[in-house]
């Protein structure tokens, strides 16, 4: 069973950056898509960000484009998710997921096999 452990999560000021980590239990992981999604109070989980199993492809949603960066190191068996210029709006639980099939990235969430616990980014407005 793969486990995947976020961390970097917390309060910033809007306009600051944070970078949250996802690390997973196994090495099998490298081979997997990443996936970040976000769920913000009584609002469904969306979509953020995905990377291929490679790196080398990247999808990002709209509303976070040109302010967050998705990357991963397969040696570290970690994803990582840069966030900068962050909003008010950006406030959520953001999980990290990863898909055992395709090369990916994914951006559904019926994609994605394993999950995180989440971690909270509040931004202050």
């Amino acid at each position: 069973q793969v486990q995947l452990v976020e961390s970097g999560g917390g309060l910033v000021q809007a306009g600051g950056s944070l970078r949250l980590s996802c690390a997973a239990s196994r090495r099998t992981f490298s081979s997997y898509s990443k996936g970040w999604f976000r769920q913000a109070p009584g609002k469904e989980r969306e979509f953020v960000a995905g990377i291929s199993w490679s790196g080398a492809i990247t999808y990002y949603a709209d509303s976070v484009k040109g302010r967050f960066t998705i990357s991963r190191d397969n040696a570290k068996n970690t994803v990582y998710l840069q966030m900068d210029s962050l909003k008010a709006e950006d406030t959520a639980v953001y999980y990290c997921a990863a898909a055992a099939y395709g090369a990916g990235p994914h951006r559904r969430m019926d994609e994605y096999n394993y999950w995180g616990q989440g971690t909270q980014i509040t931004v202050s407005s």
